[in-house]
């Protein structure tokens, strides 16, 4: 019965973005279908195959270790932060040296690949194939290849060129998308808290469904001559920084990063406390994350679970929207989730993948705001209930696909 539910929740999902579509004539529904039997297959393959579950276990245990290597360096400057397993002496890792602090070397890491080419050939090409099989137009799908080993910010600074070429409905799309990506840098602090083969399982279906949710919700037909990809990196025409000042940019971006990651965590959670005590001189039981989470349970159940697990999923669904994913990781971390049944540990952790979450929509609006005209920049700004929208749906739907294989 659950099954047939969690069958019945995917389609709601896919309905309420066409009622919400902005331009129901111009969505390409083949290129949906396409879109939806490639999801069903990639959480089939992934859940179900030995070589899948290998494949994504592989993927995790390398993020893994390259976050045990990062503590080494963190080691040699605190060594009373980590643990005795680690090198260090501390009786127990906090949050910021176990999920933030090895993001000092991975940032590096990527920008090391990015520097020499690496990176920006497999994007270039991946995005190119999705292009082809999806029909959608080659930076849309370019960008959503872009924004999976990027983040949001990151990857809508590289494409600063291409942004200000476009129309201002694609730079709406654009951003909507962008409320569903996470920074793959950050890939391994997320494997620390929650199981890493859903962790990993859920990126490349949050691309997919960022493409179905955005053709819904912002369909926009794209002709011929505006289907090209601009250069993207640097703006001054053909000038390639030295290596050594850019590693040194991308670690001091890295220690940025995590500063801004940490002033959100503790402000937000902070901001939510403060909330949930004003609501508790109304109704001691009442809380911010507890009414997001009331509208999200209808949304939990249809993921198919009994009221109980429901209930216990809309709950962390409400607290991620109002906080973010490393809040609630940080509580269901270890014990909580591996005492959750197998179904609620795969999809809260698939909908917690990503960086859909009210904060978001403010980190995207500033990025637009340095990168076009204020035109364009008002445009997605009148656009954050679409963004926030397209963010829950792409989470509910990643979820609902991953929940299928997985009881």
């Amino acid at each position: 019965m659950y099954v047939l539910i969690n069958l019945v929740g995917l389609v709601v999902f896919l309905v309420i973005g066409f009622l919400f579509s902005k331009k129901k004539s111009d969505i390409r529904w083949r290129s949906i279908a396409i879109m939806l039997l490639i999801n069903l297959a990639l959480s089939w393959f992934f859940t179900s195959f030995a070589a899948g579950r290998d494949a994504v276990k592989a993927a995790a245990d390398g993020f893994n270790w390259l976050v045990e290597v990062s503590y080494q360096g963190i080691v040699f400057a605190l060594p009373n932060w980590v643990t005795p397993a680690f090198g260090g002496s501390a009786k127990s890792m906090n949050f910021v040296t176990s999920a933030l602090l090895p993001v000092l070397m991975i940032v590096p890491v990527f920008d090391i690949l990015t520097y020499f080419g690496v990176l920006p050939w497999i994007i270039k090409w991946v995005g190119r194939g999705l292009s082809y099989v999806t029909g959608q137009p080659r930076f849309e799908s370019f960008f959503a290849i872009e924004m999976m080993f990027l983040g949001n910010t990151e990857v809508l600074a590289i494409s600063g060129r291409q942004l200000r070429q476009m129309r201002a409905t694609r730079n709406v799309t654009l951003a909507m998308m962008s409320m569903s990506c996470v920074t793959a840098s950050i890939l391994g602090a997320y494997t620390q808290m929650v199981p890493g083969q859903f962790v990993l399982t859920a990126v490349p279906i949050n691309v997919i469904n960022a493409i179905i949710v955005t053709n819904l919700l912002n369909p926009v037909k794209v002709a011929p001559e505006e289907d090209i990809i601009a250069t993207v990196g640097s703006e001054d025409e053909g000038k390639k920084e030295p290596f050594f000042s850019y590693l040194g940019d991308s670690i001091l971006g890295a220690g940025r990063l995590i500063l801004i990651i940490t002033a959100n965590v503790i402000a937000f959670v902070a901001l939510a406390a403060l909330a949930d005590k004003i609501l508790g001189l109304i109704w001691a039981p009442l809380s911010l994350e507890h009414i997001v989470g009331v509208i999200m349970f209808p949304f939990a159940w249809l993921l198919g679970f009994p009221v109980h697990d429901a209930w216990i999923l809309s709950q962390d669904m409400g607290l991620k929207l109002v906080t973010n994913e490393f809040v609630v990781m940080g509580k269901v971390a270890g014990n909580v989730i591996n005492g959750y049944t197998p179904h609620l540990r795969a999809v809260l952790t698939v909908f917690l993948t990503s960086f859909a979450n009210f904060g978001t929509t403010g980190m995207i609006i500033g990025a637009f705001k340095g990168l076009v005209d204020k035109e364009k920049n008002d445009l997605v700004a009148k656009n954050v209930g679409y963004m926030l929208l397209s963010g829950i749906l792409v989470s509910l739907l990643s979820a609902g696909f991953v929940g299928l294989f997985v009881w």
